[in-house]
């Protein structure tokens, strides 16, 4: 396992950006694939972006393809989601998360999660 520390939440404007930062402990960070989920008040969690180890893969959910990008550094133990173009329904508790499967990470079985930040889009 790894521990994972989510920064970057806050409130904004519908159409405004913001960037989400996801801090990583451990030694193999370089060899788990690093994803976001997110879950909204009355929903269940939900799958947002993914990326492999290498940086060679990435996967997005439909919903936000074309706003949402997602992009890790290994020298520094960090992804980032950046979002853009965001929207009301974009609110919810945005979790990091990782796992050494692409697969078992996309389907939210990842061994690793974060504790969360908040973004609030207003309209």
């Amino acid at each position: 396992q790894v521990q994972l520390l989510e920064s970057g939440g806050g409130l904004v404007q519908a159409g405004g950006s913001l960037r989400l930062s996801c801090a990583a402990s451990g030694r193999t960070f370089s060899r788990y694939t690093m994803g976001w989920f997110r879950q909204a008040p009355g929903k269940e969690r939900e799958f947002v972006a993914a990326i492999r180890w290498s940086g060679s893969r990435t996967y997005y959910a439909d919903s936000v393809k074309g706003r949402f990008t997602i992009s890790r550094d290994n020298a520094k133990n960090t992804v980032y989601l950046q979002m853009n173009s965001l929207k009301p329904e974009d609110t919810a508790v945005y979790y990091c998360a990782a796992d050494p499967s692409d697969g078992e990470l996309v389907a939210g079985n990842s061994d690793s999660w974060g504790q969360g930040t908040q973004v609030t889009v207003s309209s």
